[in-house]
């Protein structure tokens, strides 16, 4: 058996998901630990705010693997986390504690909205064009004055493009032209893993080097390269740089597969890892804590 956590991203989240965790004594802890108001993280209005809604992603993945581990009996050796989720990957991973986590996540935040208060900003999910198509139309339809980038290449046939609203729009028509499936906005109100965050990155790079450097205990996927580390300086830097550059999602879920990950399961409060690890490597058992609960997902995972 060789399990992997996972941990998803903004657009992820929904009202009062925190509430939704169970209430027993690891979420307990966790939830104490965080100082931060549940019940304002939580509402509709919180999870507007681009800093409220990591700052909850971050907490649910951290009492989500507690949880596991603590409770269930769960013993995963691979932690994954989409974007956010990479910092509930790191804790997880024992590379940063929940208090250093929550504090790098709030000034994460608060640096990607200023980047993004002039004009209108945003990401769109590409669905049923390959990754080459998808650059290509990316390509295409930016201009300086609208720019568009790939920003996650989530699968074969799932890329998500950060820009300016009018460049998604016309990344929606031009999708639809070449045969996409669908280009749906993403329930985040900023851009990111794109170039206009990179005095987030520089930001993030100068506040992570001066935390202590703590071995992983367990094998951390990167966004930025698809591969798995175990070195805290490695890590960090992923931390740092992933908010500019495009996150390897696909490139990352099949490196599992050759690893020998027999069972994946995504921590709370998302669905979306699950059906993209699926989809890409089928010879994974992928179940999420929102379909499935606690119980069922290690369960099933500590079966295979």
């Amino acid at each position: 058996m060789s399990v992997a956590l996972l941990f998803p991203g903004q657009g992820s989240q929904y009202p009062h998901m925190l509430r939704d965790l169970p209430t027993s004594p690891a979420v307990t802890v966790v939830l104490d630990e965080s100082d931060w108001s549940i019940e304002d993280l939580d509402s509709a209005d919180g999870l507007a705010s681009t800093v409220d809604v990591q700052i909850a992603l971050l907490i649910a993945g951290v009492a989500s693997a507690r949880a596991f581990v603590d409770e269930h009996g769960l013993t995963p050796e691979f932690v994954a986390g989409h974007s956010v989720g990479a910092f509930a990957a790191a804790v997880t991973a024992g590379v940063l504690t929940l208090a250093e986590a929550l504090a790098a996540v709030e000034l994460r935040g608060r640096s990607m909205e200023q980047a993004c208060a002039q004009g209108d900003w945003g990401m769109a999910a590409v669905r049923g064009l390959p990754t080459r198509a998808a650059a290509e139309l990316v390509r295409r339809v930016a201009t300086a004055d609208d720019p568009l980038w790939v920003a996650n290449v989530n699968g074969a046939t799932q890329t998500v493009v950060s820009g300016t609203g009018a460049a998604l729009d016309r990344a929606a028509d031009a999708a639809r032209d070449a045969g996409a499936q669908s280009c749906e906005r993403l329930d985040v109100a900023v851009a990111s893993h794109c170039p206009l965050q990179q005095a987030t990155a520089d930001l993030m790079a100068a506040h992570l080097a001066r935390l202590p450097r703590r071995r992983a205990t367990r094998r951390y996927l990167t966004n930025t390269t698809g591969r798995v580390t175990t070195s805290a300086e490695v890590v960090l830097d992923d931390l740092a740089q992933s908010v500019a550059r495009p996150v390897q999602w696909y490139d990352g879920t099949r490196l599992l597969g050759e690893l020998g990950v027999t069972a994946a399961v995504e921590t709370a409060p998302g669905h979306v890892l699950t059906r993209l690890l699926a989809s890409a490597v089928p010879s994974i058992r992928a179940v999420s804590v929102t379909d499935d609960g606690f119980e069922t997902c290690a369960r099933l995972a500590m079966r295979e």
